[in-house]
């Protein structure tokens, strides 16, 4: 099932997540959906917190930059209770975009190199190292877990610029090709 996307001002997008346990009500159905929803919007993660959620949960499908980054071709994981344990290398700037912010990129400083600990679907226990666009669009994901949004590392100058686009979105003033919920609007659109 496609479930709506919450936009940027939504409550949920600003909780740090809760860790859950293996007994989770409808877990597989959750993952199942996120995915589905993640694809119809053609995206390449989504956290659980953008589909109104607020725990450690979210899904990453990499391939679709395979093409430019080859390591990412075959990247498709279910990250549970995520903690990333260290980071490490020089800050580097990229553009990036977020479902629960339609219509809007910008560059973002990320530091090259994680670690992280999580669990996957079937409740085993990993603890891996990235590099890279993948470790990016790891930290990017983790962020929503952790009540932050890509625009939340913008300079404050920035986020002043981007006042204006930032009050649309959270309105639905904005065309989107997938469904979301607007928290300034008390109704879906798609």
């Amino acid at each position: 099932m496609i479930l709506p996307i919450v936009a940027y001002g939504h409550p949920t997008l600003k909780k740090v997540a809760e860790d859950i346990s293996p007994d989770y009500p409808e877990l597989n159905t959750l993952i199942a959906d996120m995915w589905e929803t993640m694809y119809e919007a053609n995206g390449v993660g989504l956290a659980a917190p953008q589909v109104n959620k607020s725990i450690r949960l979210f899904v990453i499908d990499a391939s679709p930059y395979g093409e430019d980054f080859p390591e990412t071709a075959d990247f498709k994981k279910v990250f549970i209770n995520a903690h990333i344990t260290s980071e490490s290398g020089e800050s580097a700037e990229m553009d990036e975009s977020c479902l629960s912010l339609p219509g809007m990129t910008e560059k973002v400083g990320r530091l090259p190199k994680l670690e992280i600990s999580y669990v996957d679907e079937n409740f085993e226990p990993h603890t891996e190292t990235y590099e890279g666009i993948i470790a990016r669009i790891i930290q990017h994901e983790y962020d929503h877990i952790d009540g932050v949004l890509y625009v939340d590392r913008l300079s404050n100058f920035k986020k002043i610029l981007l006042k204006g686009k930032l009050r649309d979105i959270s309105t639905g003033n904005v065309e989107v090709a997938y469904k979301m919920t607007f928290p300034l609007r008390a109704r879906i659109r798609r």
